[in-house]
C-alpha cells in the first residue's frame, strides 16, 4: 500500500482530521528512505514546520539527523511573492527538483495559495499539477473543505477543480458519536470521534473502494485501523 509513483496525491478534508499529519509523515517515509522531498508550506511558517516534522520523527522513532538533509523546505508562508504567484511558485519547485534531485513535492496546503479568489483555483492547481509531473515527481497536495461541505465527499475549497485535475483524491473526514447506535456500532464511547479514510477515486491504478477507521494517537501519529465495515456487515 501506498502512494502511486509518479501521481500527484490529492488529500482533502475538514479541520483537525489528520491531513498535515499524513504530510509529514509521508515525507518523512520517504527522507528515511534516502530519496529528497520537497515541502512547501503555504500556512504554518516554516520554523514552526520544522519543529513539528522534528516532534513528528520523534514519535516514529525516526533519527533526525538521518532525515533532516533529505528533507528542502519552501516557506510560502513567509514569502508573499511565492503565495501569490503560482509562476514564481511553480519556477521555484522546478528549480529545487532539478538541483537538489527532488522525488517528492509536498504543498500544505494548496488552498491558501487561492484564498478569497477561488474562481483562480482550477488555472492555479493545473498549473502546479503539470509542474510536478513534469519533473516526475510524485507529488502529494493538501487542500481544506468548507464546512459546508458535505463531510465524506471530494468537493474541496473552490469547488470541484482539484479532484479533477489530480490523480488520486483521499478524502479524510470525521464525526462525533452521539447516539448509542453509533456507539455500539463503531466501539466507541458517546462524545468520542470517529476518524475516517477513503480513496474517492485514483485513474493511475486500481484501489481499495472501502472505507477505513483513522486514529490520531497521543504522540499526534495517524493510522489505519482497518475497513469500518467488515464483510458480514459489522464494524
Amino acid at each position: 500500500p501506498g502512494f502511486p509513483r509518479f501521481a500527484v496525491v490529492h488529500l482533502t478534508g475538514v479541520p483537525d482530521t489528520g491531513k498535515s499529519l499524513v504530510a509529514e509523515q509521508f515525507a518523512l517515509a520517504q527522507a528515511q528512505r534516502g530519496e529528497k522531498v520537497l515541502f512547501v508550506t503555504v500556512e504554518l511558517p516554516g520554523p514552526f514546520l520544522v519543529q513539528s516534522v522534528r516532534e513528528r520523527a520523534k514519535s516514529l522513532g525516526v533519527p533526525w539527523e538521518q532525515v533532516t538533509e533529505n528533507i528542502l523546505l519552501a516557506d510560502a508562508a513567509k514569502h508573499a511573492e511565492l503565495r501569490d504567484d503560482v509562476l514564481a511558485l511553480s519556477s521555484l519547485v522546478e528549480s529545487v527538483v532539478r538541483r537538489h534531485k527532488v522525488r517528492h513535492v509536498v504543498i500544505d496546503s494548496i488552498t491558501g495559495l487561492y484564498e478569497g479568489k477561488e474562481m483562480t483555483a482550477r488555472s492555479i492547481v493545473r498549473k502546479l499539477y503539470h509542474t510536478v509531473k513534469s519533473l516526475y515527481q510524485t507529488a502529494l497536495f493538501i487542500s481544506q473543505k468548507r464546512s459546508s461541505h458535505e463531510e465524506t465527499s471530494a468537493e474541496a475549497a473552490g469547488g470541484y477543480a482539484v479532484p479533477h485535475i489530480v490523480d488520486c483524491t483521499i478524502v479524510l473526514s470525521k464525526f462525533v458519536v452521539t447516539t448509542k447506535q453509533a456507539s455500539s456500532a463503531y466501539g466507541k464511547a458517546i462524545g468520542d470521534v470517529v476518524r475516517t479514510l477513503r480513496i474517492d477515486g485514483c485513474r493511475v491504478c486500481g484501489h481499495d473502494t472501502r472505507t477505513y477507521l483513522a486514529e490520531i494517537d497521543e504522540k499526534g501519529i495517524f493510522s489505519l485501523k482497518g475497513p469500518l465495515f467488515q464483510e458480514g456487515g459489522g464494524t
